[in-house]
């Protein structure tokens, strides 16, 4: 995948480069990023562009962390509540 798809407005490769970027920075720069790749553009593709273009270099950056957590696929939900749940069933 070419970076212009991957990265299309710079916003991971600018994050690399901010002095002392924070966590939560990194996760509200993920955001935009997500919501500017283009339709048709597979995320999972995506994030690992960027991961090998510029998380490579800076394993400690915060943005890696991100973008590595990124990657795992979140547990399927579990019902919570309910009428089962209330009668213990």
């Amino acid at each position: 995948m070419r970076m212009d798809e991957a990265d299309p407005k710079g916003l991971v490769r600018e994050s690399y480069r901010i002095e002392g970027i924070s966590g939560p920075e990194c996760r509200s720069i993920f955001i935009d990023w997500a919501l500017s790749l283009q339709p048709g553009v597979e995320v999972d593709e995506a994030l690992r562009a960027v991961l090998a273009e510029y998380a490579l270099a800076a394993p400690e950056h915060p943005m890696s962390a991100v973008l590595t957590e990124a990657l795992v696929a979140p547990e399927p939900p579990r019902r919570k509540g309910g009428r089962a749940a209330r009668l213990g069933v």
